[in-house]
């Protein structure tokens, strides 16, 4: 019988489960002779991965979050380690949260195991000195976005440009009607998307501000209607307290399970949480705002060093201002709506966006799980 060789994996959250997923399959089909293990989320495990903890362990955001979890995310990544250690596998490869992976990158790279981090570290927004620590972390970083590779070249760490997975997802051809019906939407209803944030950390600060604004938006605009995709029953039922907390339980809104695309594909605007969703956004065609709250202190600390003057992904892929931004204390209620009624009641803005996002999903349409799973292949022992 052949052999087998084991590939250990750590992606933190519902966007590193969904690329890491991607990526188990195209490695898959060069390479049946791979067991794939670590830390990884239910996509992930569809595709034939052994998940020794689930990537929802990981998905805590903001300083302040993290250090209320840390004894615990601590003592996870110490036992990972130990066990990969213990039993090396033929590498490493860490999906995006670079807190977490990247000292298990270092550690099991000095042991000897080819150590790949999957998502460049945003060393471009904020935290550039960082780039040091990656040299001595990893053996190879496979960047998404097309300005990545440059930087990590000047300083001489091995790179690939591999697009994002996003992009070859989904279909540049607008979608709108057909995810109208998929939604059993009228086609010519008013539709915004609230996307607050896939994390319950994220719902904790975002939730009643976007209720908020959608009270606002109903009171001048009884004809909206309004999507909120959730991934888990407990972000789901976080919402709804939220939506009795603002005793806003007559809106017309519809919870969804999932569906994030559908909906941005068929509202027309969105409120966005900032992160993968505004790319997500973008690639679906939707005008949106981006905005976000954290925990004050985080908050204080990021914008500190921050470098990049967004936070959206649209705007630092376009490199100019092309979707409006309201953070932390311009992050109200009634900011919120005053911005998405603009963007409603602004036909050219809205096809302003639109074309933007256009020239942005062809960038990024790589084949990127091909790319990712041919730049990981010379790391591996032959088959």
């Amino acid at each position: 019988m052949a052999s087998r060789i084991t590939v250990a994996m750590v992606a933190g959250e519902a966007s590193g489960d969904q690329l890491a997923a991607h990526l188990i399959k195209a490695l898959r089909d060069a390479r049946p002779d791979i067991d794939f293990v670590g830390i990884g989320g239910p996509r992930m495990q569809s595709a034939g991965f052994d998940a020794w903890w689930p990537s929802e362990k990981l998905a805590v955001r903001g300083y302040f979050e993290v250090l209320k979890h840390y004894r615990e995310l601590a003592g996870i990544r110490r036992s990972l380690l130990d066990r990969l250690l213990k039993d090396k596998p033929a590498a490493f490869i860490g999906v995006d949260a670079p807190d977490f992976n990247l000292w298990l990158e270092r550690k099991l790279r000095d042991a000897g195991v080819p150590a790949i981090h999957y998502v460049s570290p945003s060393i471009w927004a904020w935290r550039g000195g960082r780039i040091k620590g990656i040299a001595r972390s990893v053996s190879r970083v496979l960047c998404l976005f097309p300005f990545e590779p440059a930087i990590y070249e000047k300083a001489g760490v091995p790179v690939s440009y591999v697009g994002h997975p996003f992009a070859d997802e989904i279909s540049p051809e607008p979608q709108r009607f057909a995810a109208r019906e998929r939604l059993a939407i009228p086609v010519d209803a008013r539709i915004v998307a609230l996307l607050p944030g896939s994390r319950q950390s994220e719902l904790q600060y975002n939730a009643h501000a976007w209720i908020g604004a959608a009270k606002l938006l109903h009171e001048r605009h009884p004809d909206l209607r309004f999507l909120v995709p959730l991934t888990t029953r407990e972000t789901r039922t976080q919402f709804e307290q939220a939506l009795w907390d603002c005793q806003a339980t007559e809106l017309p809104v519809s919870i969804l399970f999932g569906h994030a695309r559908d909906a941005l594909m068929a509202c027309d605007v969105a409120l966005v949480a900032s992160g993968t969703a505004t790319l997500e956004a973008a690639l679906c065609r939707a005008p949106h705002v981006v905005a976000y709250r954290i925990h004050a202190l985080s908050y204080r600390i990021m914008k500190r060093m921050a470098y990049q003057p967004w936070v959206g992904l649209p705007n630092i892929l376009a490199g100019r201002s092309i979707v409006p931004e309201l953070l932390q204390h311009d992050a109200t209620p009634e900011k919120l709506a005053d911005a998405l009624d603009a963007l409603l009641g602004d036909a050219v803005a809205r096809a302003a966006q639109i074309d933007e996002f256009e020239r942005i999903h062809f960038t990024l349409r790589q084949g990127t799980a091909a790319r990712a799973a041919a730049a990981i292949l010379p790391h591996l022992p032959r088959a």
